[in-house]
């Protein structure tokens, strides 16, 4: 193969190996890895380390900011610049303003989670390297795997492999990045 190391994986049996071997992994003090299975494997959050998502963070900005907008919108328009009355109504008042309050705040808070998602998550991205390793395609069937990258601080390529095949890793493989 010709290209740079991108990570070094290994299949494992079963979902349990994968999963006490990611304890593992996470124990060993390795940063930048990730597990692949056929189905969600509960409690492998934990195992992995993986704190709660940043994305209801954004979600909560994106809701806070529209609301924001919205009253300063409604308040600017209404109060100062157009200083109309309508239907005997004062120049602000919250009650008209609760609809758009609401549609404001949900369509800031749904536009911030989607970017936020996206970005976090470094997509879109077209294809990723692990795509390369030819046991890759079982992942969707039948097979469980650990690639842990090689940028990470821990990462030595013959000590990985070692590690990996101790916690019961077969077929374990080197990653490489498209030439």
């Amino acid at each position: 193969m010709n290209g740079k190391l991108y990570a070094i994986g290994a299949q494992f049996a079963s979902a349990s190996e994968l999963y006490h071997a990611a304890e593992k992994v996470r124990d060993a003090g390795f940063r930048r890895w990730d597990v692949h299975s056929p189905f969600p494997i509960h409690g492998m959050d934990d195992a992995m380390g993986l704190g709660p998502s940043r994305v209801s963070f954004f979600s909560l900005l994106g809701g806070a900011t529209g609301l924001a907008s919205a009253f300063n919108i409604i308040y600017y328009t209404s109060q100062i610049n157009f200083k109309l009355v309508v239907q005997g109504k004062p120049y602000f008042a919250l009650e008209p303003s609760f609809p758009i309050f609401f549609e404001l705040t949900i369509l800031c808070t749904a536009f911030f989670t989607l970017f936020s998602m996206l970005i976090l998550n470094l997509l879109p991205r077209l294809n990723h390297p692990v795509f390369n390793w030819d046991l890759f395609s079982k992942v969707t069937d039948d097979a469980f795997f650990i690639v842990i990258e090689a940028e990470d601080p821990l990462f030595d390529k013959a000590k990985t492999g070692e590690f990996l095949q101790k916690l019961g890793g077969q077929n374990i493989s080197q990653i490489q990045h498209d030439s």
